[in-house]
C-alpha cells in the first residue's frame, strides 16, 4: 500500500482542476453494494479487501484532509491513520450502513485532530497552499486556480470541508451533514456561504 500512498498527492492535484461544476475525476467509483461487500470482507478478516478500498477512496480522503490541514505532509498522515484504523477496527465494520460516508467521516475527524496537534508547531498558511490546479499549458485557468485556491484557503474550515465534499467527493448535503455531524440544512448553508464569497471576489478580479 505504500507505493499507492506515494501517488496520492500527485493524483489529487491532477483531479482537482479548476473550472466546471464537477472535476474530471480519475478516482474509481464503487457502487454502494461494492462498498458494502468490501467492508463485509474486511470485517470477516479478509485483509485483501483493504487494497481495493484504499484505491477507491484514498484520493478523496487525502483531498478532504488537504483542504482541512493545508499541508501535504499532514494530509498524507491522515490517509495513513484512517486506513490504519480501518485495518485495526475491522470487526466493527459489519455495523456500518454507508461505508463511503463512514470512511470520509473518520477522515474528517482525524484531519481535525491533526490540525489541533499541529498548532504546537509552525504551519504553512492554508491560503498559501494550492488546493486547486490547472494544466500549465492553460495560462488563464492556471491563474484562476491560484486565485481560487487562495480564496478557498481564507474560508472557515467548516465551509471548506463542505465545498470539498460537495464538489470533489460528490456527496449530497444529507451525506455531508452525516460526515461532519451537522443537520442537512446547516451543511447546505455552509456550502452556500463557502461558494458565494470566492465567486464574488473572483468576479471582482476580472
Amino acid at each position: 500500500m505504500g507505493a499507492v500512498a506515494d501517488e496520492i498527492p500527485r493524483a489529487i492535484a491532477e483531479e482537482q482542476e479548476v473550472g466546471g461544476d464537477r472535476p474530471n475525476t480519475r478516482t474509481p467509483e464503487l457502487s454502494r453494494e461494492a462498498w458494502k461487500d468490501l467492508f463485509a470482507r474486511l470485517a470477516a478478516g479478509d485483509s485483501s479487501a483493504l487494497e481495493p478500498l484504499y484505491r477507491a477512496s484514498a484520493r478523496s480522503v487525502f483531498g478532504l484532509a488537504l483542504w482541512r490541514t493545508g499541508s501535504v505532509e499532514d494530509a498524507s498522515d491522515v490517509v495513513q491513520e484512517v486506513f490504519l484504523r480501518l485495518a485495526q477496527r475491522h470487526r466493527r465494520l459489519v455495523r456500518v450502513r454507508d461505508p463511503k460516508s463512514w470512511l470520509l467521516g473518520v477522515a474528517h475527524h482525524v484531519a481535525i485532530d491533526v490540525t489541533r496537534r499541529r498548532k504546537r508547531r509552525a504551519a504553512e498558511p492554508l491560503d498559501e497552499v494550492q488546493v486547486l490546479t490547472a494544466p500549465q499549458s492553460d495560462g488563464v485557468r492556471a491563474i484562476d486556480a491560484a486565485r481560487a485556491s487562495k480564496l478557498l484557503g481564507q474560508l472557515p474550515p467548516a465551509q471548506r470541508d463542505v465545498v470539498y465534499l460537495r464538489h470533489f467527493a460528490d456527496c449530497t448535503f444529507a451525506v455531508i451533514g452525516a460526515i461532519t455531524g451537522v443537520p442537512t440544512f446547516t451543511a447546505a448553508s455552509r456550502y452556500r456561504l463557502g461558494v458565494e464569497r470566492p465567486r464574488r471576489l473572483m468576479g471582482e478580479m476580472e
